[in-house]
């Protein structure tokens, strides 16, 4: 069974990393979501509500794809939550060159951990390239329409969390 991991910190999941999520699916047979508790991003909903999100946003994809797709929260190093899920490999999604140049440098240092897991970029569709959870979350704060960037369930509760 060919483990991958995609890792984030999914506050809130957006239509961008469901495309990522149902895209990694072809790759592996079983998908470990890392849903990383990064204090430090200060996220508006509490790990334990992202875990939720992504597992309720995924499981028509696992239905749809025969994929075993599961949520893992982790607090420390990506490849050492890599090592304990068992993934082979690490799916990230990529937007932009900016994307890029900062996954370049991780995907060195990961590799100068363990050259045993590869890491696979993924390129959201044309449409869901420019979705960044911080910018949704921004346009949800000011009232703005974001139905384009996330599923209804989410758009509801970021709704909530916001007033």
């Amino acid at each position: 069974m060919r483990t991958g991991l995609y890792p984030g910190t999914f506050d809130p999941v957006t239509l961008g990393h469901t495309d990522i999520i149902r895209r990694a699916c072809s790759l592996v047979d079983r998908l470990v979501i890392g849903v990383a508790i990064n204090r430090d991003k200060g996220p508006l909903f509490e790990l334990e509500e992202r875990v939720a999100m992504i597992e309720a946003e995924c499981v028509a994809l696992s239905e749809q794809t025969g994929c075993e797709i599961v949520a893992h929260p982790f607090d420390n190093l990506l490849i050492h939550c890599a090592r304990d899920v068992g993934a082979s490999v690490i799916i990230r999604g990529l937007r932009a060159v900016a994307d890029f140049e900062y996954e370049y440098q991780m995907v060195g240092m990961n590799r100068a951990m363990d050259d045993s897991i590869e890491t696979v970029f993924l390129m959201a569709e044309a449409q869901h390239q420019a979705i960044a959870s911080k910018l949704v979350k921004e346009i949800a704060r000011l009232g703005g329409d974001i139905s384009g960037f996330v599923s209804p369930a989410v758009a509801t509760q970021l709704k909530e969390r916001l007033g």
